[in-house]
This record gives structure tokens, sequence and C-alpha cells, in this order.
């Protein structure tokens, strides 16, 4: 993993957008995704890891099923099962991601408890985790000429047969993947952050550990000092990024006054 650390607002900038034409449907596209974070000595664990139960999973999936069934439109569709569960806050082996870098950087500097820490962001090419896919997927891709993944391209495939789709490729097996999974619009929060999900093929690995285990350049750890959090903060709420608009409703506009009347 490659890391950098920028001192000013102006270095970030260059680097978040230094993508040039051509790369993604000859325009100024950008094939990466982002997750920032609060704490630069974050890890990426997922939810479900965090549980400490390696076989939690089947038991929380059954049983949100069973509780929630009215909210779920395919009721066999694991993927669409797990994008909800998620959303919602059930521990699952899905991780959060923004196509946008100041969706990004929202959560880097959102927190005003930790303020005095240094932040995170991590960028992550969506292009090159798809070149370590088996290829039943990458010919999902190539059919949807998509970079990232549906609950509707996927529901044919269970989650049992996607944990196993490298073990039929002599040489891969035993290798792990992640997919990038773009999810339904369930609500504005989704559309709004603009979000993503990686989901990895072995539910009890980390994804930068499985990311470790490839040649660099697949993603970039960016560090965000905490001496430059509050000007970063201070222009994302200029620029109308904050949580009024990431988390839509009352909610949200309670979480920006809160945050904006707190003295530092």
């Amino acid at each position: 993993m490659e890391e950098k650390k920028f001192d000013t607002w102006i270095e970030l900038q260059e680097y978040l957008f230094n993508f040039e034409k051509g790369s993604i449907h000859n325009r100024y596209r950008s094939s990466l995704a982002y997750r920032g974070v609060s704490n630069a000595g974050y890890d990426l664990k997922t939810s479900l890891m965090r549980l400490n139960n390696k076989t939690a999973e089947k038991h929380l999936l059954r049983n949100f099923k069973k509780y929630a069934n009215t909210l779920i439109k395919d009721n066999d569709n694991v993927w669409e099962l797990l994008a909800i569960a998620q959303h919602y806050g059930l521990p699952t082996r899905l991780l959060d991601w923004s196509f946008s870098p100041y969706v990004a950087l929202h959560f880097a500097t959102s927190n005003s408890r930790e303020f005095n820490k240094d932040g995170a962001i991590w960028c992550m090419d969506i292009l090159k985790v798809n070149e370590l896919l088996p290829d039943k997927l990458n010919e999902i891709l190539k059919d949807e000429g998509s970079l990232v993944f549906t609950v509707d391209s996927l529901k044919n495939i269970s989650l049992n047969e996607f944990d196993n789709l490298n073990n039929n490729q002599i040489e891969d097996e035993d290798k792990d993947f992640v997919i990038c999974l773009e999810p339904p619009s369930i609500d504005e929060r989704i559309i709004n952050q603009y979000a993503m999900f990686t989901v990895i093929s072995n539910p009890n690995k980390k994804f930068d550990e499985l990311m470790d285990e490839h040649p660099d350049g697949i993603y970039t750890k960016i560090i965000i000092p905490k001496e430059l959090k509050m000007e970063i903060r201070d222009k994302l709420d200029q620029a109308n990024i904050s949580e009024r608009i990431i988390y839509p409703g009352l909610e949200g506009i309670s979480a920006w006054l809160k945050r904006y009347y707190t003295k530092f």
C-alpha cells in the first residue's frame, strides 16, 4: 500500500482530482472509490469482523430477512439483502465507500471528538481491483458494460458460490478477491452519499490484508493531518458538503447544527 500525506488544502485537492481524460468513456471521470475515517489508526475491518464471531453471518442474514421481509423487494436476492442490511446497521462483510472524494473528506472530518487525531482517506482503483476477479464475474461486468456490480447483476450467484468461485480456477485456487457493489437506491441517503460497497469472498479477511497480497497501485492511503482538519471541515461546509446533505432529514440537520456550533 502506498501512503501519502498532504499539509495543505490545495495539495490535497490536486491529488484527489488528478485523473486525466480518457480512462472512462473518454471523459474526465475517475475509476477510484474513496473511504474516509476520522482516525488514521483505524483499519479496514468490517462490522461483521468486529463481532469476533466467524459463524455469525448466516444467522444474522437469516434473521434479518425474517424480520425485515416487507422491506426487501426480492426475497431471493442475497445481494439486495446484504445491501439493505448494511445500510440499516446490521454487521455484514461489506465496507462503505463513495465515488465522491468530498464525501470521503466529510467522514474524515465530521467527528469533532477526533479533531486532535490525524484522519485518513483510502483511494481504491476499481479497474485494478477488477483485474483480480474470477472469470465468471468478469463476464458479468463485460455483459453489463460496467465497472461495478449491482444487486440484479449478481442475483443468480449465491453467497456460498461467490465464496468458492476461485476454487474452480487452478491458477487462482484459494485466492480471495473483492467486488465493488453499487447498492439499490433505497433512500436519499444512499443517493447523496454516492455510495458503493466492497464485498470480499472471505468474510473473515480485512480489505487491507487482501490488497496487500497484490502489487502496489490498487489503493493509496492519504493521511489527513489533524492541523488541516479544521480548514477542510469549514471549506466542506461552505461547499454544502455536510450532515444535512449526507443524511437528509431532521437527523442530518441536527447532527450538522450540533457539530457546527461546537467550540474547539
